[in-house]
């Protein structure tokens, strides 16, 4: 008796491996907050270097600065992710309203969408028949492919609100930390600044390396900003305090 041929089929080695950011809310958080805390207290501590002559100042200021900023900074993180929320359950209720009251107008708009993607007709009408036979399908699909949405975690709100405000306070502590360990607000803004802008490049090369740009070029686009913002609010209380 001959036993039966086993075969094995095997992938080959060389798949080509993809490899994609997959990008998080969370993350998305630490970068807003982190930028701002880094930027902006810097350029605020800068500016009151070139004003006042007591280090105290400078750090009283920035402290009160940071409190307030982490707090803008998440209520604005908190209303823009309870905001996303809300629109998607309006264009919600409207695509289900749609569907009830005007569902060849739908259909249609369902069949166009499917043609923008390359479908043949003869493929296109099975599509539409198959998608709109459930009503939450039809819905989904419109929500995600004609208005290009996607369902927001309505707990993510608070979560972008504490996210971005503890980066923000981090952020903004690192400029101001110089200040507490020299006796001038200017041997703080020359320590603040080598900080800072080390700190400005590293970040930026890694949000840069993480989001699929050239790391070099957006570290160096980091440091500049910063750079630029603390020379001209210092250029300015300098100017204006005479």
């Amino acid at each position: 008796m001959t036993e039966p041929i086993k075969t094995t089929t095997q992938l080959p080695h060389d798949v080509h491996p993809e490899h994609h950011l997959t990008s998080s809310a969370m993350l998305q958080d630490v970068v807003i907050g982190l930028s701002d805390g880094l930027t902006v207290p810097f350029a605020l501590a800068a500016g009151l270097s070139g004003a006042v002559s007591s280090s105290s100042l400078v750090i009283t200021a920035g402290l009160a600065e940071i409190v307030a900023g982490s707090i803008a900074m998440g209520l604005g993180g908190y209303l823009a992710g309870r905001t996303e929320v809300e629109h998607y359950a309006s264009e919600l209720g409207r695509e289900h309203r749609e569907v009830q009251e005007v569902p060849d107008k739908e259909r249609v708009e369902v069949d166009e969408l499917l043609a923008d993607m390359g479908l043949s007709a003869e493929t296109r009408r099975q599509a539409v028949a198959e998608l709109t036979a459930d009503p939450e399908q039809w819905v989904k699909f419109m929500m995600k492919y004609e208005l290009g949405l996607e369902e927001p975690d309505p707990r993510q709100a608070p979560k972008s609100a504490v996210t971005i405000s503890l980066a923000y306070a981090v952020g903004g502590l690192i400029p101001l930390s110089a200040y507490f360990m020299t006796d001038t607000p200017q041997q703080g803004l020359a320590w603040s600044a080598a900080i800072t802008l080390v700190c400005l490049f590293v970040f930026g090369y890694f949000k840069s390396r993480m989001t699929g740009q050239p790391p070099v070029a957006g570290a160096v686009k980091m440091a500049v900003v910063g750079a630029l913002a603390a020379a001209a609010a210092f250029g300015i209380a300098r100017a204006v305090g005479g």
